[in-house]
């Protein structure tokens, strides 16, 4: 199996969709490590929260480089408004046509993106996407896991190694409940919110109007102790919370 070396040294100028994540800010890193020609794309939807485009700055910076934002407006999909159980398909053809026409103006054969081997293909529609855009995975074509991956970013001094996994905002409405700006927009206040309160790897989900708040076990004695600021944040956008007894 080759290594991410071998891979930029093949593939010397490439596109990148770059999230700001572990994964992407990783292959950014090893990247502008190799000697490659390497450009990040940020998306910017409805779906992508406004802190992960400021970690994807954060991080550009940090390694010295540009990085370009694409805004696309997801919504103009009614495909992807619809929200059916393989709306990640739609979502990231959307996107990566969007990145693969840009990156085709600005000089790039090559678009790259963040999956790595710990991603399990048969689950992820948004990889069939990608693979029929012709959009290669370096991490996952060199066998790197996700354990690997942080690991790597610590020892290169990158911020993201501990970053939480973080899902983009359009998971957290079930499978056939309509997506609209203003639905996206209270998930993302409220996690907000909670982020502000000191909570971690937690999700806000959304069963009609109503907000289910997923701790991690570890959290929930914190959950109930600030119990009266929790709804202090959250109700200004769900009035009825409902709190995941199980945790995530």
């Amino acid at each position: 199996m080759k290594t991410l070396e071998q891979f930029f040294k093949e593939n010397p100028s490439v596109a990148l969709g770059f999230s700001g994540g572990v994964d992407s800010s990783y292959l950014l890193y090893a990247g502008l490590k190799y000697g490659a020609n390497i450009k990040a794309y940020h998306a910017k939807t409805a779906f992508q929260p406004e802190f992960e485009m400021e970690d994807a700055r954060r991080m550009a910076a940090h390694l010295g480089t540009s990085m370009t934002i694409l805004t696309k407006d997801i919504l103009a999909n009614p495909k992807v408004v619809a929200n059916p159980p393989d709306r990640c398909y739609h979502c990231k053809k959307g996107i990566f046509g969007e990145l693969q026409k840009q990156a085709t103006a600005d000089g790039f054969k090559v678009i790259i993106d963040g999956t790595n081997a710990s991603d399990d293909a048969d689950d992820r529609p948004g990889m069939k996407a990608t693979a029929e855009l012709s959009v290669r995975s370096p991490l996952r074509e060199c066998g790197i896991t996700k354990n690997e991956i942080r690991r790597l970013s610590k020892e290169a001094g990158l911020f993201t190694w501990n970053k939480p996994a973080y899902a983009c905002l359009a998971t957290r409405v079930p499978a056939g409940q309509p997506y609209t700006v203003e639905l996206l927009q209270k998930v993302e206040h409220a996690e907000m919110a909670l982020f502000k309160l000191g909570f971690t790897d937690f999700r806000v989900r959304v069963i009609g109007g109503v907000a289910k708040l997923q701790f991690p076990s570890e959290q929930m004695t914190k959950v109930v102790t600030e119990k009266s600021e929790i709804l202090q944040v959250i109700k200004p956008h769900f009035s009825t919370i409902l709190l995941d007894l199980e945790g995530r």
